[in-house]
């Protein structure tokens, strides 16, 4: 692929091995802010922020995904195959599907489900559920327990529908399966990654609860999101 891509115009070398992939263009920016040294911005095409910079002396790029499917399905395909990233840690925020879960709970994706079509252009035309990369989520397991930080594993649910009205509510059915959380993004990266060889890990904070409306505010999920950043600036 060429360098600038139709998205980004980071040049080659700007992006780290490892990038962290929140949802948020502004939460891109509280990352490499507050978190990263000597943070600089390295792609801002379309508004969709993008920082290189140091944690704990390890190179770290942090870049917006925007929201859904193929929005992060664009950004880690040319992260993956333009820039030579290695690894994808999504950090977004997801809304609990598990009732034993609570606001600001972090889980972690083992694997993602999906109603979206994204998976058919691999050549597979039956149902998939593609899986974290095994050593990143066992690498955030052993960093959530050594900060302390209670994170749930299990599969989430990736929608392409954020109002979805259909009767029963797949959010209902697939929470009787013992799916954790429902979010738009980590379907399609966990898709990219392993079409590519590379690695992703989605790590995600509970924001909202849609069986009883429960919810956090824009805000509050930008900046006290800390704990599932803390633990994949420590894998990275």
């Amino acid at each position: 692929m060429n360098i600038p891509t139709l998205h980004s115009n980071a040049k080659k070398g700007d992006f780290a091995r490892t990038v962290l992939m929140p949802g948020d263009p502004l939460r891109s920016r509280f990352i490499a802010e507050t978190y990263l040294e000597n943070a600089r911005l390295v792609n801002d095409v379309r508004g969709i922020q993008g920082y290189t910079g140091e944690y704990k002396g390890k190179q770290v790029s942090v870049m917006a995904s925007g929201m859904g499917m193929p929005t992060i399905g664009i950004y880690s395909y040319e992260l993956y195959h333009a820039y030579g990233v290695e690894q994808i840690i999504r950090v977004g925020s997801a809304g609990m599907m598990d009732q034993s879960l609570k606001l600001r709970s972090v889980v972690a994706a083992m694997s993602a489900y999906s109603n979206s079509n994204y998976g058919s252009q691999f050549g597979f035309r039956g149902n998939m559920a593609p899986c974290a990369d095994f050593d990143l989520l066992c690498a955030a397991k052993r960093e959530a327990d050594r900060l302390g930080i209670v994170m749930r594993m299990g599969p989430v649910y990736s929608s392409d529908i954020f109002y979805d009205k259909t009767e029963p509510s797949p959010v209902q059915v697939l929470g009787k399966l013992g799916v954790l959380a429902v979010e738009m993004e980590t379907y399609a990266l966990y898709l990219n990654a392993a079409a590519a060889g590379k690695k992703a890990l989605a790590l995600l904070t509970i924001s909202d609860n849609p069986f009883t409306g429960e919810a956090l505010g824009s805000d509050q999920a930008r900046e006290t999101f800390t704990q599932m950043i803390e633990i994949a600036l420590s894998i990275a």
